[in-house]
């Protein structure tokens, strides 16, 4: 089971609730996160978003700085953590090539 941080959390929320026009499974999916887990998120936070089908679609000009910067955010994040990931399947190919004399 994956922990996210208080702050991804918050972020996560502020990007579903900026995007009337998006599900909470598509905010989830761009995340990387389950729908439910997300939708538990926005539950705990007490969105101010309508419940129900998709809102009508807001014009790009309407879209809030500040949910393009959680998304920057959140997408940061994840390269950070990719990057983690790689760096650790670097170390253990070369440990198991140093085992096997390769």
């Amino acid at each position: 089971m994956k922990h996210y941080s208080a702050e991804f959390k918050a972020d996560a929320v502020a990007l579903y609730e900026s995007r009337p026009e998006a599900t909470i499974k598509q905010v989830a999916t761009d995340l990387g996160v389950n729908a439910e887990t997300l939708r538990n998120w926005v539950r705990a936070a007490g969105s101010s978003r309508p419940r129900g089908r998709r809102s009508a679609a807001p014009s790009s000009a309407s879209v809030v700085p500040s949910a393009l910067e959680a998304e920057v955010a959140a997408l940061r994040r994840e390269n950070a953590e990719l990057k983690k990931e790689r760096e650790i399947l670097r170390k253990a190919a070369r440990y198991f090539a140093a085992e096997t004399g390769w």
